[in-house]
């Protein structure tokens, strides 16, 4: 019973942390109600743009494809955030952390050629 209470009061902090969260989150949402604008006009509720006036309809369909290079964009961004720590940590690491990276890049050249063999960066 002691050890579950000492666990319980580890995890205290995340907890109040959590909550203080929360709370600000609550808080402001209803204070931005309570204190914003109520009068509601064509005017108010027009889109602005940089002084530029709306042409058109904002909800034009765009391609796939363009939604896709943006996902594909993101993951290998994303991987490269990985290389870092390793790099900081290349001599500790030793062998067995550099064929772990070649591993790990092996595994993105692999990722890239299959949606290479897809199509998925190709515009037509």
């Amino acid at each position: 019973m002691l050890l579950l209470v000492n666990s319980l009061h580890d995890y205290l902090p995340i907890l109040v942390t959590f909550i203080v969260a929360v709370g600000f989150i609550v808080t402001t949402m209803i204070a931005t109600h309570l204190l914003g604008p109520k009068k509601k006009s064509d005017i108010k509720s027009e889109a602005f743009e940089c002084g530029i006036e709306s042409q058109g309809n904002a909800r034009t369909p765009f391609s796939i494809k363009y939604f896709l290079v943006a996902i594909l964009f993101v993951l290998f961004d994303v991987e490269v955030i990985f290389m870092y720590p390793w790099a900081v940590n290349f001599k500790t690491l030793g062998i067995t952390g550099l064929i772990e990276m070649f591993m790990f890049m092996g595994f993105l050249v692999i990722g890239l050629l299959y949606i290479i063999k897809k199509g998925a960066l190709k515009w037509e």
